[in-house]
């Protein structure tokens, strides 16, 4: 497995884990009721509920742009140290980018962000080099 693959592995379980931060404290916000209804109306949520929700939900749209840089570097066959690198900050990004979300690091979550966008957009470079 290449390295890139690798990390988009561990992306998948860091998207699965801020999942479940964010189900839980949404459920303890909502409590029962409305968490095991139908969520006809879905409930607004606010506080370390709404920012792990817009958190995970910025993480699936990186995911999607990082799944993209990861299957052209391996199906190009471009993998290399400059890409593995990429992958590898594109991760840390997106794991400080978490607690940086969820406690207000401002302007520090946007700098994170702009970090994890950059290597992966690096990457997609690199693989057409």
């Amino acid at each position: 497995m290449t390295p890139e693959l690798t990390v988009l592995a561990l992306a998948g379980l860091l998207q699965a884990l801020q999942f479940a931060a964010f189900s839980v404290a949404a459920n303890l916000q909502v409590g029962p009721r409305v968490a095991m209804g139908p969520r006809d109306d879905p409930p607004r949520l606010t506080g370390t509920a709404g920012r792990l929700q817009r958190a995970m939900n910025n993480h699936f749209e990186g995911l999607i742009l990082f799944t993209l840089a990861v299957v052209v570097v391996t199906l190009g066959g471009q993998s290399g140290s400059v890409t593995a690198t990429c992958a590898w900050i594109y991760l840390l990004a997106r794991i400080a980018y978490v607690p940086a979300y969820v406690f207000g690091w401002v302007p520090w979550r946007s700098a994170i962000w702009a970090v994890g966008f950059a290597a992966t957009t690096v990457m997609i470079l690199a693989a057409l080099i």
